[in-house]
């Protein structure tokens, strides 16, 4: 009798286990079923932004639905962060997101979700080298001259970011600390808006994405005196490093990734980095970003993760160095 009833319950066990597996490979199958919203947490002409609007046509046609980029700058990105995370975990509302967001949890007190627990990674979609800009008015042709203007009047000299704890800021502090130079930062809330300060010299220098300021820099606008990337960038083959510029350890990789709820299936979460991997590897998409500069990133889902726990730790001891805080 014990025997015929654990046979029942194995039986049992294992239905509704394979009705567990088939109900998230319709769950799978079915995605999307309706227009996917894709959160930008900051503002269009952003690398962020650029780097998701290359790939969404793409996607859009591969998925069947359209991918909608909404923009929801402010806070560092912790605004559109925090939508996306209170969001229905079903595969219609992504984040893609930046390098800052593993930045945030050091720099702001109270962030309204939890960086680790509330998100799942899907797939980097690129890594974005920086550039070191500055207008030409500026006089100074080359890092040498910039930090010596530096040393020469310790603190006067100011330097824009993206928001508090963007890639942006974090590339120009670890510059900074590694030149060992001082000076004022002067946060925007977009690189747009930091790159017009900067081509006006009301800012003295930025660590532009190469997507946002390569038609600046080409049309003269701007000087690229380094890239802040640990190698030069495919189209400023020209333009050291900081670190072949002689600041050694300046080097920082500024990625841009697709996130979503932690709660979203997993068969979807693969499905979404399958259809992200094989709109990025199109020719199209590959050739419109190799012409920003953009690197491929390629992970898995766990990878990603992993690796946004490990960036999470490394982050701190910058942000620690540097005392940065939210705004």
């Amino acid at each position: 009798m014990k025997a015929k009833v654990v046979r029942i319950a194995v039986v049992v066990t294992v239905a509704i286990a394979a009705g567990v597996i088939a109900a998230g490979n319709v769950a799978a199958q079915a995605w999307p079923t309706k227009a996917v919203r894709a959160i930008v947490p900051f503002t269009p002409g952003s690398g962020t932004d650029i780097a998701a609007r290359s790939m969404s046509e793409r996607l859009s046609a591969q998925i069947g639905q359209q991918v909608i980029i909404e923009n929801r700058p402010g806070a560092g990105g912790t605004i559109g962060a925090a939508l996306v995370a209170k969001s229905d975990p079903d595969g219609h509302m992504l984040l893609i997101h930046s390098s800052a967001h593993t930045v945030n949890p050091w720099i702001y007190s109270s962030l309204p979700y939890d960086t680790l627990r509330d998100f799942s990674g899907v797939t980097p979609i690129v890594s974005l080298p920086n550039v070191l800009v500055i207008a030409p008015s500026k006089g100074m042709r080359s890092v040498r001259d910039l930090i010596a203007a530096a040393k020469a009047k310790p603190g006067e000299i100011n330097y824009a970011s993206a928001g508090a704890g963007s890639a942006t800021h974090l590339n120009a502090e670890k510059f900074r600390i590694q030149a060992g130079i001082e000076g004022t930062h002067i946060p925007f809330k977009g690189s747009p808006e930091a790159i017009t300060e900067v081509v006006t010299g009301r800012v003295d220098y930025f660590f532009s994405p190469v997507v946002s300021g390569l038609s600046q820099i080409r049309d003269g606008r701007l000087l690229a005196l380094a890239v802040g990337s640990a190698k030069r960038s495919s189209v400023l083959p020209d333009v050291p490093t900081t670190v072949e510029a002689g600041v050694p350890a300046s080097d920082y990789n500024f990625w841009v990734g697709v996130l979503v709820p932690s709660r979203t299936p997993r068969d979807i979460i693969s499905r979404m980095n399958g259809e992200i991997s094989k709109a990025l590897a199109s020719p199209d998409v590959r050739e419109r970003l190799a012409k920003l500069g953009a690197e491929p990133m390629p992970m898995s889902p766990e990878q990603f993760d992993a690796y946004i726990r490990d960036e999470i730790v490394v982050n701190e001891k910058i942000i620690k160095a540097a005392g940065i805080k939210g705004n």
